[in-house]
């Protein structure tokens, strides 16, 4: 657990030393600050309901692009670098450095969520919102947040390349939101098939936090997606391990 907490804060003190950081959250607070001004407006001039539902859905989708920026060079740095065998050959569990480069990414996310609960805040100001449905959208958000983590993470395992670790996991976010559509394309695929991918479709989950409804299969959803994605990682560092 020490190795673990001592890679996460390593991590993340580099992360706040990298202007790629600084870049992305400005960018990413520029870019959902100005749609909930849009959307505040919107609600104000029609007299509608202030939600933060439509931001924070806008801003699961920017992190589906933005999250693989901030973990591509988490292993791929030290793949390139030649510092991962090095670690590899080291006391240091693969488990340890798995859940220390992801909790150094999460923290980093939660940084930039950080500063947009100020929304929900301001809407007290032009109105009386629901706050049922703000916390549960929010804790999507969190939630989400750690699987599209550690798909990022598993992106930067496979390459040394960071840019290309940052595309496989776009990629990978991508797949993961548009699971359901995949069986449109193909009139015969089986009930099964599209059942099984829609339970894998990162929309259908999010949809249910964002109506303010809570249900634990979307937790467990989530939970079990990121513990899945970090043991895949896990194994494949064990795999450099005995090749190192």
């Amino acid at each position: 657990m020490r190795n673990m907490f001592a890679i996460a804060k390593r991590e993340l003190q580099s992360f706040l030393v990298s202007p790629i950081a600084y870049l992305v959250t400005a960018a990413f607070l520029l870019i959902s600050g100005l749609y909930f001004w849009f959307t505040l407006n919107w609600m104000v001039t029609y007299r509608d309901i202030p939600t933060v539902r439509y931001t924070v859905e806008f801003m699961v989708v920017v992190f589906v692009f933005a999250a693989p920026l901030i973990t591509m060079r988490l292993l791929a740095q030290e793949r390139r670098m030649g510092t991962l065998e090095l670690v590899l050959t080291s006391p240091v569990k693969e488990w340890e450095l798995v859940m220390g480069k992801f909790f150094a990414g999460f923290a980093l996310y939660l940084l930039m969520v950080l500063p947009t609960l100020l929304y929900p805040l301001t809407l007290e100001i032009f109105g009386n919102p629901d706050w049922g449905p703000i916390w549960s959208s929010y804790l999507g958000l969190l939630l989400f947040g750690a699987v599209l983590t550690a798909v990022g993470l598993l992106a930067s395992a496979l390459t040394e390349n960071q840019i290309v670790a940052a595309v496989l996991g776009v990629a990978g976010n991508l797949l993961l939101w548009f699971f359901a559509g995949i069986p449109t394309y193909d009139p015969s695929s089986s009930p099964r098939l599209i059942q099984i991918l829609k339970i894998l479709d990162l929309r259908q989950h999010l949809d249910t936090f964002l109506s303010g409804a809570l249900d634990t299969r979307d937790i467990i959803y989530c939970l079990s997606m990121t513990a899945f994605l970090l043991f895949v990682t896990t194994r494949i560092l064990e795999a450099r391990r005995w090749r190192a």
